[in-house]
């Protein structure tokens, strides 16, 4: 897939690198994303190596298990010698004599979508804390300036019917005596582990909360419910509902979540969390449904899910945050939901 020759992701990546950050922070810097292969963590590393022909000189590690297929999906940049692939399990201590200073760190690396919580539980939770705790030594190691561990919208666990839209500092209801609260409980067990080193070992931290996010990175093999009704959009076929779609998220398409990502890294204070959403893109799993069957011009039909899938859905009703604490530090979404849906089918489409 060479999203490289197509005109809207081109113009995606270029809006990114043009917006009024403070890009002189990042300047003959080095940064290591982790999960550098995945739908935010991809366009995020395009985002960099295209600010790097403005002479940004940062130099961009990127980690992934496998370096081989980092360097297919990169092709454009594969021979710029400001992109690094280093092949790594985030399950594994990350020590690195050759390497330096490293910058600034962004920890995305996490399994995220509903299969891998049912089928790989003890997976889904040892990465998400082995993996950052892993990835935090490294930071204190190589004297990092700032981490960014990116959290989720998960961590707010069910509304409890008290707020219409998830603040920061709200903390609902998660019963962590199941299979499933593996994810969220592991993604709260990483921000407490993230407060811990910042008072242990003076590390500065900054916390960006996605919510469900998507694009044309996204990765073919993702169960989120968005991601496959997309993927079902784009074959031209019809849109599949595994439930009565009444769940009210916030979604975040996959431009504007790395916008947010690098507003928290450059301009967030340290030791804070920043939700990355808006409300123009909020909306109900059915209508979610009824945009992308209206874009592919096909219709939604339900289907009952199995029981492997059903035991990876998030139980959460209503997952609604709220991004006005992010956009006082400057952040402004570009696309409403209907917006990002349509551009995500038009660039899969085009590939």
């Amino acid at each position: 897939m060479d999203l490289y020759n197509n005109s809207q992701y081109m113009d995606d990546l270029k809006y990114v690198m043009n917006l009024p950050l403070p890009w002189d922070k990042l300047e003959g810097r080095s940064i290591l994303i982790s999960g550098a292969t995945g739908l935010v963590g991809s366009f995020l590393t395009d985002v960099l190596m295209l600010k790097n022909q403005e002479e940004l000189s940062c130099t961009v590690y990127a980690l992934s298990r496998n370096a081989q297929r980092a360097a297919a999906r990169f092709s454009r940049w594969k021979e710029d010698p400001f992109l690094k692939f280093i092949s790594y399990d985030i399950n594994k201590p990350f020590i690195r004599d050759d390497l330096g200073t490293v910058d600034y760190i962004l920890h995305l690396a996490s399994n995220t979508h509903p299969m891998q919580y049912s089928t790989d539980p003890i997976g889904t939770i040892t990465t998400n804390i082995i993996g950052l705790y892993n990835m935090l030594d490294f930071a204190c190691a190589h004297n990092a300036t700032r981490f960014a561990f990116a959290s989720s919208n998960e961590i707010y666990g069910e509304n409890r019917g008290d707020v219409e839209m998830f603040t920061e500092d709200y903390c609902g209801y998660i019963n962590c005596n199941t299979m499933r609260a593996g994810y969220p409980e592991s993604k709260r067990c990483g921000e407490a582990l993230c407060q811990a080193y910042m008072a242990q070992k003076k590390l500065d931290v900054v916390i960006p909360r996605l919510t469900r996010s998507y694009g044309p990175t996204m990765l073919m093999s993702d169960t989120k419910a968005i991601s496959q009704s997309i993927r079902k959009g784009v074959a031209g076929e019809d849109i599949v509902l595994k439930s009565a779609g009444t769940q009210y998220y916030s979604y975040t398409y996959v431009a504007d979540a790395v916008s947010g990502l690098l507003t928290v890294l450059l301009n967030g204070v340290s030791g804070e969390a920043y939700n990355i959403a808006d409300e123009a893109s909020d909306i109900m799993l059915k209508d979610l449904a009824a945009i992308i069957a209206e874009v592919a011009g096909k219709k939604v039909v339900f289907e009952l899910p199995d029981a492997v899938e059903a035991a990876g859905y998030s139980t959460a009703t209503k997952a609604r945050l709220d991004g006005s604490k992010l956009k006082e530090l400057g952040w402004q979404p570009r696309y409403d939901i209907k917006a990002g849906l349509t551009r995500t089918i038009g660039i899969l489409r085009e590939l």
